[in-house]
């Protein structure tokens, strides 16, 4: 029997439609050299947010930076491991930028519209009620696959 809590495996079970959207947060380490939000940092993620989205890698609804995390509602190919793919994805900007990750994240798969709307609504506002910003449209680092 695993230790509690042990770590989550990320791997969808089988009842899952493919394709299925989710929320993901990814945290940088404490000791992250930078912010998430320095703009060097925060654009190189966000062009690679958008080309993983481009290349078909994720359906990427949205995705959000704040200073230590990110909030992303993503899609992945039925063929590909979701751990595999965000793992990828961190590593690339490990080695690229230096950043540096917790070793795990956040998944939370969405049920339906409603809830879609609901992460997305949160997500947005996220920069907002931690006082970055004072409305939602005025925070830059955020991209929408879907514009």
């Amino acid at each position: 029997m695993p230790d509690y809590p042990g770590r989550p495996f990320h791997v969808a079970p089988g009842w899952v439609k493919p394709g299925a959207l989710h929320h993901v947060r990814i945290r940088a380490n404490a000791s992250n050299p930078m912010p998430l939000t320095a703009r060097v940092i925060a654009t190189a993620l966000l062009t690679a947010a958008r080309e993983y989205h481009e290349s078909a890698r994720w359906y990427c609804q949205l995705l959000l930076l704040m200073p230590d995390h990110l909030h992303a509602l993503l899609a992945f190919p039925a063929d590909k491991e979701m751990s595999k793919i965000i793992g990828a994805w961190k590593g690339f900007q490990a080695k690229k930028l230096g950043v540096s990750w917790q070793a795990n994240y956040f998944d939370h798969r969405i049920r339906n519209d409603a809830e879609a709307e609901e992460k997305a609504a949160y997500i947005r506002q996220n920069p907002v009620v931690k006082g970055l910003c004072v409305h939602k449209e005025h925070w830059p680092w955020v991209y929408e696959g879907n514009r």
